[in-house]
Order: structure tokens, then C-alpha cells, then sequence
């Protein structure tokens, strides 16, 4: 049965066992777990990171985002979690996953490549940024 509704549990490390209906923050981790929200049972995992999710917490409710596309179950469920309210989404067709899965790949690219790189330099993959150009000008390269 589809939930509507979720609750979180901050915790030190993941349970063994997993409820229906509960987020578990491993913020240690920098991870979340819940069953998916269909109901089929299935673990979801969700790492938080500059590339992945990112989590919300306001003292109440828990968001996640973007949202959670389990393609790879067989439910192909869809859902956000917005302050602990699972909102349903569309499903997608396998052209729209595999290419969202290919912008993902490219971000991480982006993103490790940039923050990977010696001050200054430039990757040959992102666009300079406005102060990257002018340290670059100073320096006459």
C-alpha cells in the first residue's frame, strides 16, 4: 500500500531492520534509507552529497530532494519527500531516465573534476568562472 506520509529517525548507524513509513538519517553517514514508498518493500538508499540528495530538516519534518525514481524496482515508483509528505510523480519513459541518469554522470564529472583541480586552474571541461578570468588575466595566461 502507497504511503502518504513519512516519519524520520536520526541515527547513529542503519538498523538492520527497516519499518515501513520511517526515514532513517544517518547523518555520520551522510545517508538516508526508507522502503519504498509504493509499498513493494524494497530498500531505498539515498546519499547525501553535492552530486546526490540533499537533505532538509526544519526541527518538524524531513525533505529530500531531488526526487526518488526507483527505475531500477519493478514498481518504477516515483515520489518527493516534501516536509515528511511523500508526493507522487509521474512515471517517466526510459529515454527521459537514461537521460537524467547521463546529466547526473555529467555533474559528478563537473564537480569532481572542478573541486579535484589546483587553485586557479582551469578544467577544460567547465567554463572558467568570472574570477577564475581575471586571476588568469592577471597572471597572463
Amino acid at each position: 500500500m502507497a504511503i502518504k506520509k513519512i516519519s524520520h529517525r536520526f541515527v547513529e548507524a542503519i538498523p538492520e531492520r527497516i519499518e515501513e513509513g520511517v526515514l532513517y538519517l544517518a547523518m555520520d553517514y551522510a545517508t538516508a534509507i526508507h522502503k519504498c514508498a509504493c509499498g513493494c518493500g524494497r530498500e531505498v538508499v539515498t546519499p547525501f552529497s553535492p552530486t546526490d540528495w540533499k537533505m532538509g530538516y526544519d526541527g518538524v519534518s524531513v525533505s529530500l530532494s531531488p526526487s526518488i525514481g526507483n527505475w531500477s524496482f519493478p514498481c518504477r515508483s516515483h515520489y518527493w519527500i516534501k516536509h515528511s509528505n511523500v508526493r507522487w510523480a509521474g512515471d517517466m519513459s526510459d529515454e527521459k531516465i537514461v537521460a537524467g541518469r547521463q546529466q547526473d554522470r555529467r555533474s559528478k564529472d563537473r564537480y569532481f573534476n572542478t573541486t579535484e583541480a589546483e587553485p586557479g586552474q582551469i578544467s577544460a571541461e567547465t567554463p572558467p568562472g568570472f574570477w577564475q578570468r581575471i586571476v588568469h588575466w592577471f597572471r597572463g595566461k
